[in-house]
């Protein structure tokens, strides 16, 4: 597999196929909302058009970057989403790199958002399709963030079937400067289990795949095919 690793701003045009990868924390808050019942995940352009999805959806759930703010439901944090009830209920999230990065790969004829609490499931995905080229999206720091490069590597990796040890991985998303700014609160709207939240390694079984859908772009969780597929775990 022919693996790509850039930024946002490197994209110049829509990959074949996409994995657009956000530890802390848009994608680990997307695996969460699911585990909480969420059906789907659409994905907004900014701020306003979250406000305006909710304003024709009372019933969807906002969700942003940083501190509560009104019209919104709650915070980019998997420690505050992971005890909402989110029961068939469909969450509008807008943040500042993760959902960007999806978006701008909206095109692209398959588009993965992952991080680490989905990383096997994402990559088991990669394999059943048998992809010959795969660009990894590193959404954080101009495509520069540590603990994503370090999440999109692992999971490029364990897409061609090898057995590679987790760990060195975790410990670069652990000591990288996102993690530090949640642990000393640089960011707002964060837990204090968030970064130990994003740094648990596939604690979901399913993977999630975004699509348009009326104009929107939309993320669901994907059941991974059978384990079955003659690679190690």
């Amino acid at each position: 597999m022919d693996a790509r690793f850039v930024g946002i701003a490197e994209l110049v045009e829509a990959p074949s196929v996409a994995v657009v990868v956000d530890v802390m924390r848009a994608f680990t808050v997307a695996g969460w909302a699911f585990a909480q019942g969420a059906e789907k995940i659409v994905l907004a352009e900014s701020l306003d058009e979250a406000l305006a999805l909710k304003a024709r959806h009372p019933g969807w759930v906002a969700l942003k970057d940083g501190p509560p703010a009104p019209g919104f439901d709650a915070v980019n944090s998997p420690g505050r989403l992971r005890s909402v009830d989110l029961g068939g209920r469909t969450v509008v999230q807008k943040t500042t790199a993760g959902t960007v990065g999806a978006l701008a790969v909206k095109e692209a004829s398959l588009v993965l958002c992952a991080a680490f609490v989905v990383a096997e499931a994402t990559a088991r995905v990669l394999r059943a399709r048998g992809c010959d080229g795969v660009t990894f999206v590193v959404t954080g720091e101009e495509g520069r963030a540590d603990e994503d490069l370090a999440c999109a590597q692992y999971i490029a990796e364990r897409a061609v079937g090898a057995d590679v040890d987790a760990s060195e991985f975790l410990r670069r998303a652990g000591e990288s400067r996102a993690a530090a700014e949640l642990t000393e609160r640089v960011r707002k709207g964060v837990h204090h289990d968030d970064v130990a939240l994003c740094l648990e390694l596939d604690r979901f079984p399913f993977a999630m795949v975004a699509a348009l859908e009326d104009s929107l772009m939309v993320l669901r969780p994907y059941a991974v095919p059978s384990p079955a597929d003659g690679t190690s775990n």
